[in-house]
Parts: structure tokens; sequence; C-alpha cells
């Protein structure tokens, strides 16, 4: 049965056509004047409604980009970072001490061979800090990657250095955000002298001109030894561990603390540590 749209009822048992109980047609009616006179101004649009306010909690209002045109995709932790730009530390006041090392805010970049306990003795000093610290392991970072891992054991090539690049990137980017919200950070590198690619140059790129390198360098019958308890890819042969060894001998003459750990247990070490952190705080290395 179809009714025309928007039209009244025919009055019951009007029909028309054939059939006509299944097509009914409207009674037209009076044929309306036509108008006289200018026509009537359009009426004035109502006023846009403003929706009502929602109940309950509705997040965080939008965030504006701040001055200078930087986006909010800069902010990471709770505080807004330079964009691109390393976090600078604060320097020690001139006139004082050297600062307690236990209890500043700094970033330390530890440098050694495979073997030389820089893991182990970074993972302690975090842990036993009075300050919030960060421990950041270069080699972690790169193990983070599982399918199409590069390891540098199967031969250093453009996709091994690439994978590498990215790791120090990640935690050049670590380094800053921890002190950009006021902990502390330290990261450990099998850093070489005598190659540019792995060298300081980037790390201090990445995270900053305050950051601290020390080297850790005990003898080489002790890297051997060390290497000798690992297991899975991060245990070399002892060819190459005599090999890098033998590079990072090539620190010493370079102005840089180092510390040989060859007597020292990992406690130990770490108080050592912490006055050589100390030392470079009052007077700074020169690289």
């Amino acid at each position: 049965m179809q009714y025309a749209v928007g039209a009244p009822l025919p009055p019951h048992g009007q029909a028309s056509g054939a059939g006509a109980a299944m097509h009914w047609t409207p009674n037209p009616g009076p044929t309306p004047p036509a108008p006289s006179g200018p026509p009537p101004a359009p009426a004035a649009p109502p006023p846009a409604q403003q929706p009502a306010p929602q109940q309950g909690w509705h997040g965080p209002a939008p965030q504006q980009a701040p001055a200078g045109g930087h986006s909010t995709t800069d902010i990471t932790g709770h505080i807004q970072l330079p964009p691109g730009a390393p976090v600078a530390l604060p320097s020690p006041p001139a006139d004082t001490a050297a600062p307690d090392a236990s209890q500043a805010a700094v970033a330390v970049l530890l440098i050694g061979p495979a073997g030389a306990g820089k893991t182990s003795v970074a993972r302690h000093w975090a842990d036993t800090r009075r300050v919030p610290t960060a421990h950041i392991s270069l080699d972690d970072v790169r193990e983070w990657v599982r399918a199409g891992f590069a390891d540098p054991q199967s031969g250093w090539n453009d996709h091994s250095e690439a994978q590498y690049r990215l790791a120090r990137r990640t935690c050049g980017f670590a380094a800053r955000n921890f002190l950009a919200n006021g902990i502390s950070c330290i990261l450990d590198d099998a850093v070489f002298p005598d190659r540019p690619v792995v060298g300081l140059g980037g790390w201090k790129r990445h995270v900053g001109p305050g950051l601290l390198p020390i080297v850790l360098l005990p003898g080489l019958e002790i890297v051997l030894e060390r290497n000798a308890r690992r297991t899975g890819n991060r245990r070399l042969s002892d060819e190459e561990v005599a090999r890098i060894h033998g590079r990072m001998a090539g620190w010493y003459g370079s102005g840089l603390p180092i510390i040989d750990n060859s007597q020292h247990d990992v406690a130990t070490t770490v108080r050592v540590l912490d006055d050589v952190v100390a030392r470079s705080l009052a007077s700074p290395p020169n690289w």
C-alpha cells in the first residue's frame, strides 16, 4: 500500500484507479489564493546551541604549542626537552670543595673492553647511590632488536654499524630525558680511542657537554678470565678480547681518568668510581 509522502490520508472510502482498495490519493481541497506584495523576509536562524557540559572526567585539556613553535611532542617525562639539543649539566660552584659524587646529578660514560666489568660496576653504582640514578647499557639496548639483530661477532658491517648508531642515539636521548627529570645516569660502552665511528664524539653530541667519560681498564689476564665466564653472544674469543684490550690501551695519555680494577671487587671499584666522578666534576676532563 502506498501513500503520498507528507499528504493527509483521504477520507475513508475515497479511492481511484483499478483496484481502488490498493492505491489511495489525497483530497486536494481548495486551491489557496496567490500571495500579493513582496515575499516576507526569511526568519533569522536560531542561535547555535552550545553542547551541555558532560559529567565525569574529560581527559587533559588540549596542549597549546609552546613559544617558538615547538610541538608538545618534545615533552617526555614531565619536563619539556630543548628540541634536538643536549641538556647541559650545572657547573659546580667555583669556591667550594669537590662536590659529593654520591649525591650530585651526573651523567657518566663508563668505557672499557669486554670483560672489564663495566656492566656490573655501573649497575652497582646506580643501585647504591643516595639520589635517583639510572643504568643504561648500550649492549642491552642493541639487543632490543630481536629478529634481524646484527651481531658484531659475525662481522662489523654497514648493518651492525647502523644498529649501533641507532642504539647510541636511543641511549643518549634516554640519558637526556633522565637528566632533565632530575635523575642521574651511567652508561656503559666499549668506546675505542682510535675509531671515530664508535668514538666519544657521538656520545657527547647525543648526551651533552656535561658527560663524564671514565675508563675501566684492568689487565689482560683479568678480562680473559671474566670473558670466559660469559655465555651467549657476549662471550668473545680470546683473540678478540686481546685485540680489543690492546686497542683500549690507547686511552692512556688521552687525559681521561682510568681505573685499573684488576685487584678490586665490584664494591671497591664503585668507591673508586665515586672519587673519580667527584674529581671530574671539580675539574672536568678536557676531551
